[in-house]
């Protein structure tokens, strides 16, 4: 791959990714339901990735395999936060910023949607990279499996908190069941870990290629993402919002993020 190559693709993904944020907000904007801001993201996102692999040429089984993996993860998770957000109306995270920045909500959401796009481009070009990446059965297995734990631990994370939130005996309560016993946030932790996967089939190992090794932003974003930026931190304070003490004690016995076995609390 040469720069000129590598810098193309970059400004292709970073202008598309940039369209579809506009989208987003264009439907915030009418709907005022900040949740579908994250389904359009995940459904955009997963069809740059798609995309992107599809037309790598010649056609490879390893570009045919990141356009799969690309839309494996777009159904199961966009699926997932438009039934969540077709019953809420509106998502807590967002709410609090647009209450905060007042009359000036629709001009700061647009820039913040932006800022996302921004921060999706390591993403887009991890699958990217990924698809141009060497064809190499081991890493293509390797792959495979981390991407299947990650959409499995995903999913039964999300299904665990869905009946735990269905039965009326824990209104009010804090999930610590299955998964979530062993981290505050195991949809995230399984989250950051498919991404795992596009950097295994995006590097040459042989050292022909060096432009794999940038697919390795892709797991750091998300992880700065979800711990310290739009994931962990606005939900932990809408959590402790809600939730008071029984979240406070959930803290202290359960790992943030990675999963690890429940302490005991200095109470306990």
């Amino acid at each position: 791959m040469t720069v000129s190559t590598f810098l193309l693709g970059f400004l292709c993904l970073s202008a598309t990714l940039s369209a579809i944020m506009a989208v987003a907000w264009l439907v915030w904007r009418v709907s005022r339901n900040s949740g579908w801001v994250d389904t359009i993201w995940t459904f955009g996102l997963g069809l740059v990735g798609l995309c992107s692999a599809l037309t790598v040429m010649p056609m490879r089984l390893q570009s045919s395999l990141v356009a799969a993996m690309a839309a494996i993860w777009a159904l199961r998770l966009g699926s997932h936060i438009a039934r969540r957000t077709r019953g809420i109306t509106d998502d807590p995270r967002y709410a609090k910023l647009i209450r905060d920045w007042g009359p000036d909500a629709s001009r700061q959401m647009f820039w913040l949607l932006q800022k996302q796009a921004i921060v999706s481009v390591p993403l887009a070009l991890s699958m990217w990279l990924a698809a141009n990446g060497p064809s190499s059965m081991a890493q293509s297995v390797v792959a495979m499996l981390i991407f299947g734990v990650a959409v499995a631990g995903e999913g039964i994370a999300d299904e665990q908190l869905r009946r735990f939130r269905h039965e009326s005996a824990n209104k009010g309560s804090v999930c610590d069941v299955g998964l979530w016993r062993w981290s505050r946030h195991p949809n995230y932790f399984f989250e950051w870990v498919g991404w795992l996967a596009y950097p295994v089939l995006a590097i040459d190992f042989t050292g022909h290629n060096l432009w794999g090794y940038v697919a390795l932003i892709a797991p750091l974003c998300m992880y700065w993402l979800l711990v310290y930026i739009s994931g962990v931190p606005p939900l932990e304070e809408h959590m402790l919002a809600n939730r008071g003490d029984a979240f406070r004690k959930y803290q202290m016995t359960t790992n943030v993020f990675f999963p690890g076995p429940p302490k005991v609390s200095a109470g306990g």
